[in-house]
């Protein structure tokens, strides 16, 4: 039989095994000595970092550590603002001006009689369907309906879960959690309002989106309670009022 010139001159697998070998050892080298260099001793996928819940709970503590350094700038601004309306006649007229709308704007701490809603998730259910559950939830029209209830009745300021609702506040739900001024609030969402109760009461009576609400809490357990309130205390919005827009790219 004849053989061909290229079998001749095939490695044994022995012989392929002992050149890779070597190889593949240099080649895990270099990987190990560059993994060590990036991390410096430290575990590259450390549980803090591979875990989603620490991941959030690392980038809240961050924000709120954040807001105390911006709540301390804010409180020096208004200081020096204060002192600069003092020595300059021009200031002094200028705040005179933006003085009575910082109230509306809900810039200021306010208090007064009004009206605290509660709307809160029903307790899961094992063994329902996704539909039912998804049923259990407050949503986002759900709060919308009552803010915007509660500002036809007659509401003067008013706060969510403690934050200051302005103009320019948006009631957003992300899953199962309401985002409001940028900061993330789970259930119950207490909702307090100043202004004439019977009216606001009223106006959440007949509310189309909170008559739903009312009749799906009755049926599936949803929490939903209103009180009247003698004397609340609503913060004042301590968030940015700018406003950014979109620009062409250039």
């Amino acid at each position: 039989m004849r053989v061909s010139q290229h079998s001749e001159h095939r490695p044994a697998p022995g012989r392929r095994w002992r050149l890779l070998v070597p190889v593949v050892c240099l080649v895990a080298g270099v990987g190990f000595a560059a993994s060590a260099r990036d991390s410096r001793g430290t575990d590259l996928r450390a549980p803090g970092i591979t875990s989603l819940a620490d991941t959030v709970r690392s980038a809240e503590a961050r924000v709120r550590s954040a807001d105390a350094q911006l709540r301390t700038l804010q409180r020096q601004v208004q200081a020096e603002a204060r002192a600069a309306g003092q020595d300059n006649s021009g200031v002094a007229a200028a705040q005179a001006k933006v003085t009575p709308l910082l109230q509306p704007g809900g810039l200021t701490a306010v208090t007064g009689s009004g009206i605290e809603v509660v709307l809160d998730d029903a307790p899961a259910v094992e063994g329902s369907d996704s539909a039912d559950n998804n049923q259990r939830l407050v949503h986002q029209s759900d709060l919308q309906a009552v803010v915007n209830a509660l500002w036809a009745g007659g509401a003067e300021a008013m706060t969510i879960a403690g934050q200051r609702v302005i103009p320019t506040s948006a009631v957003r739900c992300v899953g199962p959690t309401l985002l409001l001024n940028g900061e993330v609030f789970s259930p119950p969402y207490r909702v307090a309002a100043i202004g004439p109760s019977d009216t606001m009461q009223g106006r959440l009576t007949s509310s189309p989106g909170v008559t739903l609400f009312r009749e799906a809490a009755g049926y599936y357990g949803l929490g939903y309670t209103v009180e009247s309130a003698h004397t609340l205390h609503l913060a004042a919005y301590t968030g940015p009022v700018s406003l950014t827009y979109a620009r062409p790219s250039k």
